[in-house]
């Protein structure tokens, strides 16, 4: 988004801890200036369960007074009370981006930590924002009970779609997998999170691979505290010789996996915006999605994906539709390319970012408060 936005000319800088980097993103990002983004990473400190970092605060203190928009992202972290306190005092419009979180079912979660939190600061940073970036209409309408009457406005999240022009060969990531064979691969691709619907797609591709013996199921992404319960659930079943774990992906490799896969099955609980969905129809790939992905409708309106409610009955008739009707499937993934060209390039979203900027710039220069 900040490298998308700076090429229409802006000055862009990113500002953030090291939160959960491995060394080796924080060696990539120690250069300072990437794709003509202005980077700065700061080390986290205790508390940590909060992004804490003294020294990230110190910085924003004498980036903030400088900017005319600060974009904050997440809820609930040090760094937003910071920044937010900053943009008062100095009278600079901060949008902010909840990222899924006000979303009821992840809002439920951890409550009374999260309450205490809205106390301290959280809710007034919500009621203080010049506005709430949400990447889905449907994240509106769900968030709006807890927004404290922010006004929102909806721009979705993007793909560089020139990553997306040369795609491999069909048959490379089949080749590096030789236990696959010749079967359909049914593609989970996400961080391996309790809300994803492991649970749900684990017992629902063991139902569907009865009906069809030519299905395997391929599960990649990181682990964020589930993978082990998804082995165990893989095990009980008994579709250890149907499913094979790929973990973390590079992009060429990924985009070897979407090329292979003959659907993209993503059950979430919750999902703010869902953007290997995007990446999936990128690639020509049907996609079936719980109605818990916001971006659910605009799937379904289209006609790229099947959309059902997250359950295992439900996520077991969605493979077996798509499995059972090849000629359906195809045609659903002819039309995700132009799908996504058409609603999710960069190049138009950071336009309507530039703009939504401007705007927020310039209400503030006309209240008085810069």
């Amino acid at each position: 988004m900040a490298r998308a936005v700076a090429s229409l000319g802006h000055e862009v800088a990113i500002y953030t801890t090291d939160r959960e980097m491995t060394p080796e993103e924080r060696a990539r990002t120690a250069a300072g200036r990437i794709d003509g983004v202005d980077l700065r990473v700061f080390p986290q400190q205790a508390p940590t369960t909060l992004g804490t970092s003294w020294p990230l605060a110190r910085a924003l203190g004498e980036a903030i007074p400088q900017a005319d928009v600060v974009h904050l992202h997440s809820l609930y972290l040090f760094h937003v009370w910071a920044a937010a306190r900053i943009c008062r005092r100095h009278g600079v419009p901060y949008l902010l981006r909840p990222h899924g979180t006000l979303d009821p079912y992840i809002w439920r979660r951890h409550r009374l930590r999260k309450a205490a939190l809205e106390l301290l600061f959280q809710n007034r940073v919500l009621r203080q924002a010049a506005a709430i970036h949400y990447t889905a209409e449907e994240e509106m309408r769900l968030a709006a009970p807890y927004a404290h009457g922010a006004k929102g406005i909806v721009i979705p999240n993007g793909l560089d779609l020139d990553q997306y022009a040369d795609l491999p060969p069909r048959g490379s990531f089949r080749a590096s997998h030789p236990e696959i064979g010749s079967r359909r691969i049914v593609l989970f691709l996400s961080r391996l999170n309790f809300k994803k619907g492991l649970d749900l797609l684990i017992p629902a591709f063991a139902r569907a691979a009865r009906r069809f013996d030519d299905l395997h199921l391929v599960i990649a992404g990181p682990d964020d505290g589930e993978s082990a319960n998804a082995e165990t659930w893989v095990a009980a079943e008994g579709i250890g010789g149907r499913t094979t774990f790929v973990g973390m992906l590079d992009h060429r490799a990924k985009l070897a996996c979407f090329r292979d896969a003959t659907m993209f099955v993503l059950p979430s609980y919750s999902e703010n915006f869902g953007i290997a969905i995007v990446e999936a129809l990128a690639c020509g790939i049907p996609v079936a999605i719980s109605d818990r992905v916001n971006i659910w409708r605009e799937i379904a309106g289209a006609a790229v994906g099947i959309v059902a409610p997250p359950t295992a009955d439900d996520v077991t008739r969605q493979i077996e539709t798509l499995a059972a009707d090849p000629a359906r499937a195809a045609a659903m993934g002819e039309k995700g390319p132009a799908f996504v060209r058409d609603r999710f390039s960069w190049s138009q979203i950071a336009r309507d970012l530039e703009t939504v900027y401007r705007s927020l710039a310039a209400q503030s220069r006309r209240s008085g408060t810069r």
